[in-house]
């Protein structure tokens, strides 16, 4: 089954719509979309209710006002639906705080070790999803046991009890331009588990020739609220949205 999984990227407890991955030029939501009028992350669920989603915490992931200051309107949204959640985590104890608060913890390699996902995996087997960051072509890491390169990423993650990994590239999030087919083809034969793509995603012909590349699923915000991907597409998959075609 590929996964469409709906991104909130929640600042000040309102959702706001990247741009390219420069976090402090986000705007508020339902100043540019084209189905949402509102930026209350439990509406805009209310509204669209998809079946997964995928939360990124910006006031944590950038230190900016009270360190908890999205966390009830996360609780609220994971009551309703599967939360993805990721607001930096760099110890044990960020991954038991996310975990108390969301379905699944993810860990970027941006701000995460290899021994905070090692002991994490092995801790919440299959709660853990591991995010390699990218940006200007080059992973953003801080830990040297960490690879520079994203293929031995997923090779030295096989052995471990994750649910998945997501290949984020910041440089295209929020962009709508596309991806690299042959990348991504690789990344998928490489990875022992589901690979998930965050970042370019422009309509629902990029969403099939995800699946054809053996990408399991994509995280979606912008396509969605610019109209290119339905709604329907978010709440009951890609599956249900080819039926509908033949």
């Amino acid at each position: 089954m590929f996964r469409v999984v709906f991104v909130m990227d929640i600042f000040n407890r309102n959702v706001v719509l990247a741009k390219g991955g420069i976090r402090e030029n986000y705007r508020p939501v339902s100043d540019s979309s084209a189905i949402c009028k509102t930026s209350i992350p439990l509406e805009i669920l209310e509204f669209l209710r998809p079946g997964e989603v995928y939360i990124a915490d910006l006031n944590a992931l950038q230190g900016k006002g009270p360190i908890d200051i999205n966390a009830e309107s996360i609780r609220n949204v994971n009551l309703k639906t599967d939360v993805m959640l990721d607001f930096g985590i760099s110890s044990p104890q960020d991954v038991d705080k996310a975990l108390s608060i969301a379905g699944t913890a993810v860990i970027g390699t941006e701000t995460g070790t290899l021994t905070v996902i090692k002991d994490a995996a092995s801790r919440y087997p299959e709660r853990i999803s591991v995010s390699i960051d990218v940006k200007y072509g080059k992973v953003l890491k801080q830990d040297p046991e960490i690879p520079e390169d994203p293929f031995e990423i997923v090779k030295l993650l096989n052995g471990l009890p994750l649910k998945d990994l997501i290949f984020l590239d910041l440089d295209r999030v929020g962009t709508a331009s596309g991806f690299d087919p042959e990348f991504l083809r690789r990344l998928a034969e490489l990875s022992a588990h589901d690979v998930l793509l965050a970042g370019g995603v422009r309509s629902m012909e990029d969403l099939f020739a995800l699946e054809r590349l053996g990408i399991r699923g994509a995280l979606v915000a912008t396509a969605v609220h610019s109209g290119s991907v339905p709604p329907e597409v978010i709440r009951f998959g890609l599956e249900k949205a080819k039926n509908a075609d033949s």
